[in-house]
């Protein structure tokens, strides 16, 4: 089993290489997601971590973690990284099956990858991005200390939060 990290009501289970094939394919990974679940990002993100172990540039701690619910052990969504720090700086990406929105559990998963991600060497700031509508997501990041940094070539709205913020 790879990492775990839990607060009060949440899980973050990491998800191995395998158990990421199986994901990106279609399966469920060997996790006990919500009916709903899961998601389409969390199916993406499976598919660039299985290409990075492909490659050789997976390394375990900055892929894909499951988000469990604590209350019923179902897996709610999906959140991590998208590769490695570069340059001091790790991108975050994350989403729920809809049946789990709106209960906060995007918010206390995002704030536990973040504290975890910056008190690891090397880590200088975290970075994500939203489409310009998902205000919802805007509202996690910002409740989670992510302060809003312009527009990206892609439309995407980006997100900073820098080593040495609180983590709200």
């Amino acid at each position: 089993m790879g990492e775990v990290a839990r607060t009060g009501r949440v899980e973050l289970r990491e998800i191995l290489p395998a158990e990421a094939e199986n994901l990106a394919a279609g399966g469920s990974g060997g996790i006990g997601w919500v009916p709903d679940g899961p998601y389409r990002g969390t199916r993406d993100a499976c598919t660039g971590m299985t290409r990075a172990v492909q490659a050789g540039g997976y390394e375990p701690a900055w892929g894909v973690f499951a988000i469990i619910r604590l209350e019923d052990g179902a897996a709610v969504g999906g959140i991590g990284f998208h590769g490695p720090p570069s340059d001091g700086v790790a991108e975050i990406g994350y989403d729920l099956a809809a049946s789990a929105r709106g209960n906060g559990y995007a918010t206390e998963a995002a704030r536990l990858l973040v504290a975890r991600a910056l008190a690891r060497p090397g880590v200088s700031h975290l970075i994500a991005h939203t489409e310009p509508g998902n205000t919802a997501s805007q509202a996690v990041l910002t409740r989670v200390g992510f302060e809003r940094d312009g527009v990206g070539a892609d439309d995407l709205y980006r997100f900073v939060l820098r080593g040495g913020s609180e983590v709200a």
